[in-house]
């Protein structure tokens, strides 16, 4: 009988994690070098948005002052304090047991060689956002509201509301 690939059975299996450069996703989309908090707060809400509807769980590294973390279910922001994101990316591929479940998402090629280097598979943010289709509140701003046609019936019955 062969035996299965994992062999740690005292852990619960996670979904393959993804590890996004914050800022690389956001100067790609955004066409910035230095994102805004603004910017940070609508890349948050969009990625939150559309890993809500999956099993995946994704961990987003910005660059910045004073290391944070903080976690929106599915979603884990981490600042990078005194070391730049992409050193706390391959940081963490290094310490992972598994670094070949993690998907790093950037642009970066510096970054995708060296993680590549690591173990870890990657993707560009066009696949990745493509992969996830369009977030909620995306969604809800493109579909058009329903139509009450008797209330358009009642509106155009009026002979006020006609051109004459």
């Amino acid at each position: 009988m062969k035996q299965s690939p994992i062999t740690n059975h005292q852990s619960p299996i996670v979904p393959v994690p993804y590890f996004l450069d914050g800022n690389n996703l956001i100067g790609r989309e955004r066409g910035t070098a230095l994102p805004s908090e603004e910017d940070r707060q609508a890349l948050v809400a969009e990625l939150a948005g559309r890993l809500r509807r999956t099993k995946a769980t994704a961990v987003l590294f910005f660059d910045g002052p004073g290391e944070r973390r903080s976690c929106l279910g599915k979603l884990s922001i981490r600042q990078a304090g005194r070391t730049s994101a992409d050193e706390a990316i391959l940081a963490e591929i290094g310490r992972s047991r598994a670094p070949r479940e993690i998907v790093v998402v950037t642009a970066d090629r510096g970054l995708v060689s060296k993680a590549r280097d690591l173990g870890a598979s990657t993707l560009s943010p066009k696949e990745f956002w493509s992969r996830f289709g369009v977030s909620e509140r995306t969604q809800a701003r493109e579909e058009p509201g329903r139509v009450d046609v008797d209330e358009w019936m009642r509106y155009f019955g009026d002979e006020g509301n006609r051109d004459r």
